[in-house]
């Protein structure tokens, strides 16, 4: 698997004492998946403990970034849990999807479910072949789509001592997307569910509708309605099951999802508990909505925006880092360090 140049910077993230300052090493790497090269992050404590526990960040749906950034829609969400864990001793990769960012080899929209889950077992597999981390302690947190990811990889018998499962769910995507349908609609604004109401809209039937016609597609790109859309990718995910992977999960399991949250339903919560075989922690925060932030009031995707302009929701991160500090065996940084926050550019091999 070949490495290309790394690139260092460093940064901080508040300070255990005035005289200790904790924070991270970044290490921009490459790997290869199949023939393509792919692009990522390498977070680090600043704390020289090597081999340490380490975490493969997996981001959401779409043409998004290693930070879970797409354009204008930023969520930012694993950057700033790459940030958080190094505080906690745990290192971790984050990388840009295939076509998307740096890693230009491939097309995103014609890349299937699957692919994104081979990608993943590769980074997983550079990710264990580093010399700064512990093979035996990779965790894999994922969000949304990479929660999906996350437990295909458990079920295809990747070696991973833990799963973080933000948004997750133990249903196929035919029944993610019905019951999105039956979320979203009702807090859009006034006409829009009064129409669906005065029309006798059903919405299971026009949700199966849309996923038939995508079904009925046969390339990685197809023109469903009036917009051009990763037909590959649809019908491999409306087909996945991650109920019978993660019955095959008998490591640590950490499942958060927003009482909020209109995407992802989080009674789904329950239902991963009873999917996986391993021991398992549930987190259901108020509040909390698909982009890991909370919103206050009546919950709405058209909130979203605002809420994107904050970043994640800091009680929700402590969550996260603790459990995966706890459960991998992390030893916080404390260890002083005078070039915390100033950039660097080292070159290595």
């Amino acid at each position: 698997m070949a490495v290309g140049t790394e690139q260092e910077s460093t940064g901080a993230r508040g300070a255990a004492t005035a005289a200790a300052p904790v924070g991270w090493i970044e290490r921009e790497v490459s790997f290869d998946s199949g023939e393509l090269r792919f692009e990522g992050t390498l977070t680090l404590p600043v704390a020289d403990g090597a081999p340490m526990p380490a975490a493969l960040l997996l981001v959401g749906s779409g043409p998004v970034d290693r930070n879970e950034n797409w354009g204008l829609l930023r969520v930012d969400a694993t950057r700033q849990l790459a940030h958080a864990l190094a505080v906690g001793g745990v290192a971790s990769l984050r990388y840009d999807k295939r076509g998307v960012g740096a890693s230009g080899g491939g097309d995103w929209r014609r890349a299937g479910f699957f692919d994104a889950v081979d990608d993943a077992a590769a980074a997983r597999s550079f990710l264990a072949a580093r010399p700064e981390a512990d093979p035996a302690r990779i965790a894999a947190v994922g969000h949304s789509e990479g929660a999906f990811t996350a437990a295909a990889l458990i079920g295809r018998g990747e070696p991973l001592a833990a799963l973080v499962l933000l948004a997750g769910s133990a249903v196929p995507g035919t029944e993610v997307g019905r019951l999105q349908a039956q979320r979203i609609i009702p807090t859009l604004p006034p006409p829009i569910p009064t129409l669906v109401r005065m029309m006798r809209i059903d919405l299971d039937k026009r949700v199966a509708s849309s996923q038939a016609r995508v079904n009925a597609t046969t390339g990685d790109v197809a023109r469903v309605g009036l917009r051009r859309t990763n037909a590959r990718w649809q019908r491999e995910f409306l087909a996945y099951d991650p109920a019978v992977d993660l019955a095959r999960c008998r490591v640590p399991v950490l499942a958060v999802t927003g009482e909020k949250d209109l995407q992802i339903d989080p009674d789904q919560l329950d239902a991963i508990r009873a999917a996986v075989a391993g021991p398992i922690t549930i987190s259901r925060p108020p509040d909390i909505t698909h982009t890991l932030r909370r919103q206050p009031g009546r919950p709405s995707v058209l909130a979203y925006w605002k809420e994107l302009r904050r970043p994640v929701d800091p009680d929700l991160i402590a969550v996260i880092v603790d459990w995966t500090v706890s459960t991998l065996g992390a030893v916080p940084a404390t260890t002083e360090r005078t070039d915390v926050g100033v950039p660097s550019r080292n070159r290595a091999s």
